[in-house]
């Protein structure tokens, strides 16, 4: 074998274990691609309980109930299906129900999404309060912050999300 076809070997079978590797690294995390799983697709998979993994949908209204020690619970559709979720800790500020929702965390036994972060999403005529107050004292405040109208001329809302970590976490973020 020449020097040159030696090197053409080495070369060809580094090639082919690392399009191996890409292969196998690409397989184990088919299922976690997706950003989050809604209702539907949670009951269509089958998810199995303990597997963690996110939940997306809007909180349907009427669903949300406060216990004690921050416990709380409220349902997650899409449309198709719903899941009761429940949670411990301090919800991010904007969340509410029919608002949209990211929940980290598993299925119990029962069913129920048991979340440890939850994600509450906002587009970008959002403002925090304390900015919008100081804003207006200082008088750079226009009216059109926060109109729905601009929305209209951007090409629609630009989902983004403020976030709340349960007790596992121990913090707010």
């Amino acid at each position: 074998m020449t020097r040159k076809q030696r090197r053409m070997t080495i070369i060809g079978g580094s090639l082919a274990v690392l399009a191996l590797a890409a292969a196998l690294v690409l397989n184990a995390l088919r299922d976690s691609i997706v950003f989050f799983s809604t209702p539907t697709m949670v009951a269509e998979n089958h998810v199995q309980p303990g597997k963690r993994f996110r939940l997306g949908g809007l909180v349907q209204p009427g669903s949300l109930q406060r216990g004690d020690n921050l416990a709380v619970t409220f349902e997650v559709a899409d449309g198709g299906a719903k899941l009761p979720v429940a949670f411990k800790g301090i919800l991010p500020d904007l969340f509410r129900e029919g608002q949209g929702v990211v929940a980290e965390g598993a299925l119990d036994a029962n069913g129920v999404f048991k979340a440890d972060t939850v994600l509450a999403k906002h587009d970008e005529t959002y403002m925090p309060k304390d900015v919008a107050d100081a804003l207006k004292k200082q008088g750079h405040w226009k009216d059109d912050y926060g109109a729905k109208d601009s929305n209209k001329a951007s090409g629609g809302p630009k989902p983004s999300a403020t976030t709340a970590q349960g007790n596992s976490q121990g913090a707010v973020r």
